[in-house]
């Protein structure tokens, strides 16, 4: 992976000490950026995996899914603080890391969310299918709107409040709470709601990220 430095999302755990050793280990052991991202769909599968069984079970089965769930969600994000570092502090982006950089988030996010949903689903709440893929749809929809501003010459667009951060800590915290949704008595609930909630920032997100394009544009057309 590549990227230059305009394409980089602001992190402020980018700065802590565990990551910078963590990003010199792997650069030491010549382990590139882009199996780096790669490892960020990895984490995504099992996921959606864990997702999907949470579904099937009950108990502590269930519950040991939705914690796997809940990491893979934080081992992903790991996977996209460290393949930049790895490829940009250390130098070993290579001129494939465009596609690097973006394909596997996009993967990444739509297994997670769809998966989400089925798991939602098979538990009982049969209406979070469809708004899992509609998350998945509008989340990959704010990445095309920056990268469109991009393409059009503008800095990259990373304003939330539906940007991968915030959709991944929706995420996790729907996956811890339902663990104790067995005292609700509401079945996929909390999932199909963390969805929901999802979707309706990253719709938020997609209309404020193409103002902010089109104020752009129109101030440097005036320029």
């Amino acid at each position: 992976m590549s990227q230059g430095l305009d394409n980089r999302r602001p992190l402020k755990s980018r700065d802590t000490g565990w990551a910078r050793a963590s990003a010199a280990a792997l650069a030491r052991t010549g382990v590139r950026p882009d199996m780096v991202s790669a490892g960020a769909v990895v984490f995504a599968a099992a996921g959606a995996g864990a997702f999907l069984a949470s579904g099937l079970t009950s108990g502590a089965p269930r519950a040991a899914c939705l914690l796997a769930a809940a990491a893979a969600i934080q081992l992903r994000l790991v996977c996209n603080l460290l393949d930049g570092m790895v490829a940009v502090e250390h130098g070993r982006g290579g001129p494939s890391g465009p596609i690097w950089n973006e394909l596997p988030d996009r993967i990444a996010d739509a297994l997670f969310l769809v998966g989400a949903g089925y798991g939602a689903a098979l538990a009982g709440a049969a209406w979070a299918e469809p708004l899992a893929w509609l998350a998945a749809a509008l989340a990959i929809l704010t990445a095309y709107v920056r990268e469109l501003g991009r393409g059009l010459g503008q800095p990259a667009d990373f304003s939330g409040p539906g940007a991968k951060p915030q959709r991944m800590a929706i995420l996790t915290l729907a996956a811890l709470a339902t663990i104790a949704e067995p005292l609700l008595n509401r079945p996929g609930q909390i999932l199909g709601a963390g969805l929901g909630l999802i979707a309706l920032l990253a719709a938020v997100t997609v209309v404020r990220r193409t103002l902010h394009l089109a104020a752009r544009l129109k101030a440097a057309a005036g320029a």
